[in-house]
């Protein structure tokens, strides 16, 4: 893991999502808990368990994407799970420690990643070798028993028939010379070639398991080889069939139980879950389905953020140091009507404050992959250069700040449907358009949306 400081972390967090600085201040903290912790001697490491966070704060204001930038910068399993998909135990739905399983697939996945990448120079050279045999094949000796009751009758007496043998081997050596240099020096990239594959479309069917929740069940993985791999054909260029070739023998290479050992302790050391629309599953609300069922999902969560033992298909997880995010609006529901065990169990909680018109307008402008700058590279593969003025910048940001205090808020989001409106007719002329420079100032943007907001005194929405 990366040793970053708790301000490192914020600044990072900074690049991506504008303000919430309580709640990236607590998620930094956890994390550079976790690296505290990591040196501690095993005696005492066991003890010290991850203090859980609860993000409460309307929806669009950056809850999902700093659990998710924080996971990316650690290259931490992470998992993003709605609380409004699982079901208490004897209904129909999902099972809660589903989230489990999905944190222990994408932690073999990444694993898996990076043991392939580290094998990649070794299969790149198996790869070529397979190339070069596709370009100039050995000729192969024939069987000269016709069928199996041939060998008894004809004996050892006679010779192979051979492919090619008018070839002596100082011809083959040389024509296989002259190959590899073509090769090497890229002059048979275009050559067409036919190899085989793996057809990896799995072979699956639907069981009903625990908890009525349908799986796929991989009956490759179910019978263990007994039923021979697929294979199929295609014709490809030299340069195709080196790259396939390549993922192919580095897949090959890796060894799937070290993945498996290793993202196991990856998910209990490292794993993050995001619980999102954690208040839809509080008693609380008006909403229609029974009572219990909600309760009942709050019950079954419980014990696996306390710390559980859950059965997945690679083994035993052990969910003592997984790091628990759960995130709501609680518009409706408080905090409070979760029940008291739950509670307990989520000690730091941040809130997450709305959106500012000063706040959009960073949105739209400071962070890496800023709103606007997404606009300007989709449009320069049109060859048009667009710009914004500051006026427009600031129109586009009150228009987005107004349209979330008439009708719902929606934070952040607001800021897509306000530019996709605006860029609208540019996006669809661009490939017409004989202008290949666009300057968006504020009358334009008054012009494009003006429907988009009612009329409005601006002292009533801007201090």
């Amino acid at each position: 893991m990366k040793e970053f400081t708790p301000r490192q972390i914020v600044e990072e967090l900074d690049r991506y999502i504008i303000g919430q600085q309580e709640a990236k201040k607590a998620v930094a903290i956890a994390l550079r808990n976790r690296i505290r912790r990591s040196k501690i001697s095993s005696e005492f490491k066991e003890e010290i368990k991850p203090k859980n966070i609860i993000m409460i704060g309307p929806t669009g204001v950056g809850k999902t994407e700093i659990a998710r930038r924080l996971a990316k910068l650690i290259d931490a399993p992470f998992v993003k799970v709605e609380a409004t998909k699982f079901t208490e135990v004897g209904y129909v739905g999902r099972d809660v420690e589903s989230m489990i399983r999905d944190l222990v697939e994408t932690s073999i996945r990444i694993i898996k990643n990076k043991h392939v990448k580290k094998n990649y120079e070794k299969a790149k050279d198996i790869a070529n070798n397979r190339v070069l045999e596709l370009l100039n094949p050995r000729p192969k000796k024939e069987n000269k028993y016709k069928s199996p009751f041939d060998m008894f009758f004809k004996g050892d007496s006679e010779i192979d028939i051979v492919e090619g043998h008018e070839e002596n081997e100082s011809d083959i050596q040389l024509k296989e010379q002259q190959i590899k240099k073509q090769f090497k020096e890229g002059l048979l990239e275009n050559e067409i070639v036919e190899i085989q594959v793996e057809d990896r479309r799995p072979n699956t069917f639907e069981v009903f398991g625990a908890g009525n929740e349908e799986m796929n069940i991989n009956l490759q993985d179910m019978l263990g080889g007994i039923i021979p791999q697929k294979m199929k054909k295609r014709k490809v260029t030299v340069a195709e069939a080196r790259k396939i070739l390549t993922d192919e023998e580095a897949q090959k290479l890796v060894d799937m139980e070290e993945v498996i050992s290793i993202a196991i302790n990856n998910a209990e050391e490292q794993g993050i879950i995001f619980i999102d629309e954690i208040d839809k599953i509080t008693g609380g609300q008006g909403s229609s389905g029974p009572d219990i069922s909600r309760e009942g999902v709050q019950r079954d969560i419980l014990p696996i953020i306390e710390g559980s033992t859950v059965m997945t298909k690679y083994g035993p997880i052990n969910t003592d140091h997984i790091l628990f995010i759960a995130a709501g609006a609680f518009h409706i529901a408080k905090v409070s009507d979760l029940i008291p065990e739950l509670q307990g169990r989520f000690p730091i909680r941040v809130n997450l404050s709305n959106l500012t018109v000063e706040d959009f307008k960073k949105i739209l402008t400071q962070p890496q992959n800023a709103l606007l700058t997404q606009y300007k590279l989709l449009l320069e593969t049109e060859g048009i250069e667009i710009n914004f003025l500051e006026e427009a910048i600031d129109e586009i940001a009150k228009i987005s700040y107004i349209s979330n205090e008439q009708g719902d808020n929606i934070g952040a989001r607001r800021l897509h449907t306000i530019t996709e409106k605006l860029l609208e007719d540019i996006s669809f002329e661009a490939p017409e358009l004989v202008n290949k420079t666009i300057t968006i100032d504020k009358a334009y943007v008054n012009k494009k949306l003006k429907n988009t907001v009612k009329a409005f005194r601006e002292d009533r929405y801007i201090i």
